[in-house]
């Protein structure tokens, strides 16, 4: 560490997908097991996180924009600059060519390494020079057991159980900016559960690129979502994501039998067409997604199906993006996140697939498929009028400090006003449903 006398003050921003807020957490961790301190006041912090993803266009611009106000404020005061996670896997090249305010890199892989990375690039600044310090090496073994995450708050507990993706999906750069596949020892995933609970949380989420994938000795992830949902003072366990080429029947049965393991299932599409899926290299056909929510559904009748779709793939017809458009019609999801394709550098799609199809185009199938699935979200979220659901309560409403949002077992977001009943986050509470849009319930 550097000679100051208070804690140097660190300020994270997170952004992308749940992994990475899974991360921020260990991140931080790690960090105040060697002295630092963290500050949400941007204009306090010594040194500025960026965690990354690279998943997403959006994201990226994102990310370049903040480095953009980064600069002005490094003109002004010492600042050290990082930049985490999956960004700074992929494009580290690009970076420090771009930006060459970034002290220090850091990948996925790597966050054991920060303190030492932050406080040499701190040294050097308070000696006046600059100090470039990067580590991004991908690990066959990393997967930060031992390291208890530091919270902040909230009703959901994100409990990474693997890391690394063995798929290579031809449009995703997960396998290159977190390696391979490579599984948590249970016990520990365990014992960051009770932590958990000891915390008063009372939803766990279990992360991974393919949950089902999970292996490790004799375990598998039926076995261990059995084991989590088994936890004293966990109420609700959630996952994601799965893959639709190996669903095992067992974590089926686990999902319908066990009152504590959530009736929602994230099932990622991508694309109803076949030869689309086949460049896509997602090893499933069509028929094998139909037939895979066939049986889900007979098992679980009352299961929320929601899944991702991207529009405008490499070489997509119109009659390819209609077969996407018919089977979103067949399945009838509760939601699902519609994307328009954007390459990915270093991905097999960017080696092998030109970029073909117009902005434009994938802007009108975007928003095609956003009309059909509002039509039928709120179709399906109408059905719950009526009923009374349990809810958690998670957090005072966007809109109005007066209301509540909680989520249901389904995952599905219920709104309702304020009362006299003391109710606080993290507290179940059963309400009548009355009224509902495509995007919540709304309950007495």
């Amino acid at each position: 560490m550097t000679h100051k006398t208070t804690p140097h003050l660190v300020h994270i921003e997170t952004f992308g997908c749940q992994m990475n807020e899974s991360d921020s957490e260990l991140v931080r961790s790690l960090l105040k097991q060697d002295g630092f301190a963290f500050t949400d006041d941007r204009e306090r912090a010594d040194v500025m996180l960026m965690n990354t993803c690279a998943i997403r266009e959006n994201a990226h611009n994102k990310v370049y924009g903040h480095l953009g106000e980064l600069h002005a404020i490094k003109k002004e005061r010492p600042l050290v600059v990082g930049v985490l996670g999956c960004m700074a896997q992929s494009l580290k090249d690009e970076l420090t060519k771009k930006v060459p305010l970034i002290d220090v890199l850091a990948g996925p892989d790597a966050y054991r390494q920060l303190p030492m990375l932050i406080s040499n690039a701190l040294q050097a600044q308070e000696q006046g020079f600059s100090k470039k310090a990067f580590a991004l090496d991908l690990s066959e073994y990393e997967t930060y057991d031992g390291v208890m995450p530091d919270r902040e708050g909230g009703t959901n507990a994100w409990i990474t159980v693997m890391r690394g993706c063995d798929n290579f999906c031809s449009f995703c750069v997960v396998p290159y900016t977190r390696g391979r596949e490579r599984s948590r020892d249970p016990q520990s995933i365990l014992a960051e559960a009770q932590q958990a609970a000891a915390l008063g949380y009372k939803q766990i989420t279990l992360l991974g690129q393919n949950v089902n994938s999970y292996r490790s000795d004799d375990w598998d992830f039926a076995k261990l979502i059995l084991a989590v949902a088994d936890t004293p003072g966990i109420e609700r366990v959630r996952f994601t994501s799965p893959h639709p080429k190996d669903f095992p029947r067992p974590l089926l049965e686990a999902i319908a039998t066990h009152p504590k393991i959530c009736k929602h299932i994230h099932l990622p599409l991508q694309s109803g067409s076949d030869r689309i899926l086949d460049l896509m290299g997602r090893l499933y056909t069509t028929d094998d997604y139909r037939k895979l929510v066939d049986q889900i559904r007979q098992l679980i009748p009352d299961i929320v199906l929601t899944t991702d779709i991207i529009c405008g793939f490499c070489s997509e017809t119109d009659e390819e993006f209609n077969q996407t458009y018919q089977l979103v019609e067949q399945v009838r999801f509760h939601s699902a996140f519609v994307f328009a394709y954007s390459e990915r550098k270093n991905t097999i799609a960017a080696r092998k697939y030109p970029d073909d199809i117009s902005n434009e185009v994938k802007s009108l199938r975007v928003q095609r498929l956003v009309d059909l699935q509002r039509e039928i979200g709120a179709a399906l979220n109408r059905d719950y009028i009526g009923q009374r659901v349990p809810i958690l309560v998670e957090r005072d409403a966007t809109r109005s400090p007066d209301q509540w949002m909680g989520k249901t077992d389904g995952n599905i977001a219920v709104i309702w006003n304020k009362g006299t009943e003391p109710l606080q986050p993290g507290m179940f509470t059963t309400r009548l449903i009355t009224d509902a849009t495509t995007a919540a319930l709304f309950a007495e």
